[in-house]
């Protein structure tokens, strides 16, 4: 089954990923990728969309989708480098996936947070995403 990254979600405080469920009367429900666990988030809650995150590069901005489908590329049936991983091997790693990432604005911390999506992605959903063309069949 292919991922729609669209309702893949980030939640500020929370720790993995959340999967949209629905609408909620105050605010949404999303599950988690982890535990499976429902969750209301209220109207106030940082969400954001994999779908809608970027990575500064030397040329402007590369999607994240782009930048996990090059990781996969790059590592086949592999796992990303873990998120504990010394900066120094995270910035290598960044280096093959991303050539000319912006190294003023992509900070370790960063590679740290796509290198954990990269694998809950690969452990818990799919990295076989869906493209517009999928979202148009299902329509």
């Amino acid at each position: 089954m292919k991922t729609d990254l669209q309702q893949i979600l980030s939640i500020t405080g929370e720790q993995g990923l959340y999967r949209y469920v629905s609408q909620a009367r105050n605010g949404m429900i999303a599950e988690s990728l982890l535990t499976g666990r429902r969750t209301v988030f209220g109207p106030h809650a940082k969400v954001s969309s994999l779908s809608d995150i970027s990575i500064y590069t030397e040329d402007g901005e590369t999607p994240l989708k782009d930048v996990l489908l090059k990781m996969k590329e790059i590592l086949g049936e592999d796992s990303a480098p873990d998120a504990k991983s010394d900066s120094k091997v995270l910035k290598e790693f960044f280096d093959r996936a991303l050539p000319g990432y912006d190294q003023d604005r992509f900070y370790p911390s960063h590679m740290k947070k796509v290198v954990t999506w990269y694998n809950q992605l690969k452990q818990y959903a799919s990295l076989d995403f869906e493209t517009e063309e999928d979202a148009k069949e299902e329509e």
